[in-house]
């Protein structure tokens, strides 16, 4: 459904298009349902919702603000429920360098080519959604799932090229590559469900 999507159905009408563009994140949140254990903790369920309010802000993003808040809650979300994974190891901890040094290489250009824009209002809540979407990539890593970690890292990439390709210069090919890595991100993210709670699961780095 995500490559019918991406490579087949046209973007007029826009509902039409926007009904095939959330199929695969409901089946990716059914995915996710199915995953979950006998045993659910709160990651389970805050991770659960993290994707259901990503679905939102995929439906809504041709409205800015609505869909960048809906997904700003839904990484809050995320974040929260990474944040109950949390297990310490010193090289977890310290991937929070390169995420850090990314987000600033990244943000500065992108915070710049708002402020220069007609949306200078978007400068703050750039700079909101930038620091939610890299803490939560840093939780996740924490969790020590490597799903998560992968999903997160993903979500990321996606993110950076949609607002480089809005904001900074356009970027052939735009709309395929943000579309494949944001699917394949959220896929991840639902995946790792089925390893959160486990004392040893083989998923964990």
């Amino acid at each position: 459904m995500g490559v019918l999507y991406i490579f087949i159905i046209p973007e007029e009408p826009l509902v039409f298009k926007l009904f095939f563009k959330l199929i695969p994140m409901a089946l990716i949140i059914f995915y996710a349902a199915y995953s979950l254990p006998k045993q659910k903790t709160k990651s389970h369920w805050l991770i659960l919702i993290g994707l259901f309010f990503c679905s939102i802000g995929d439906g809504t993003i041709h409205w800015f603000i609505v869909g960048l808040t809906s997904f700003l809650i839904g990484h809050l979300f995320y974040l929260s429920g990474f944040i109950y994974q949390w297990k310490f190891s010193i090289w977890r901890v310290a991937s929070v360098i390169p995420i850090g040094i990314y987000a600033w290489i990244i943000g500065s250009d992108l915070i710049q080519a708002v402020a220069r824009s007609e949306n200078t209002y978007l400068v703050i809540p750039v700079i909101i959604y930038m620091t939610a979407i890299a803490s939560m990539a840093w939780f996740a890593i924490m969790s020590g799932n490597i799903f998560a970690s992968i999903g997160s890292i993903l979500f990321v990439i996606s993110d950076s090229i949609l607002a480089w390709n809005m904001f900074v210069s356009p970027i052939n090919n735009e709309h395929i590559f943000v579309m494949i890595t944001y699917y394949t991100a959220q896929f991840f993210i639902a995946h790792s469900l089925r390893n959160f709670g486990k004392k040893h699961p083989r998923t964990v780095w």
